[in-house]
């Protein structure tokens, strides 16, 4: 027995709808990119609080927590401007305060990265 398919119907692609998808697609980025760096601000603050006992414990002095501060800064900056991002009406602005959101969270997670392999040599080595 051979079943029929049916096409379903499509929408005609004019810019209009293109326009609606790449502004819901920029929302739902700054969306995840507001979300995560605001939990990543949060996982470095409480790494420097554990650190900064670490380092009470052992009696030396570990850069690492001043490097996750500053990895913080940037994470909130990534925020912050993805918050940004979402509040702007302008699209060329929408777009230019998303993609600087966009970089600002990947230098920070180049960072993170960094950082963690900083705070582990060093705890390794003292």
């Amino acid at each position: 027995m051979k079943l029929a398919h049916r096409a379903l119907p499509s929408t005609p692609v004019t810019a209009d709808t293109r326009i609606c998808r790449s502004r819901a697609l920029d929302e739902d980025i700054c969306v995840h990119i507001l979300t995560a760096s605001s939990v990543m601000v949060g996982v470095c603050l409480t790494v420097v609080g554990i650190l900064r006992m670490v380092i009470k414990l052992r009696s030396q002095d570990v850069t690492g927590d001043d490097l996750l501060s500053i990895n913080a800064m940037l994470y909130l900056l990534s925020a912050l401007l993805s918050y940004w991002a979402l509040r702007t009406r302008n699209r060329k602005q929408n777009h230019r305060i998303a993609y600087a959101a966009d970089g600002v969270f990947i230098v920070g997670m180049v960072f993170t990265l960094i950082n963690t392999g900083f705070i582990t040599w060093a705890m390794a080595a003292g």
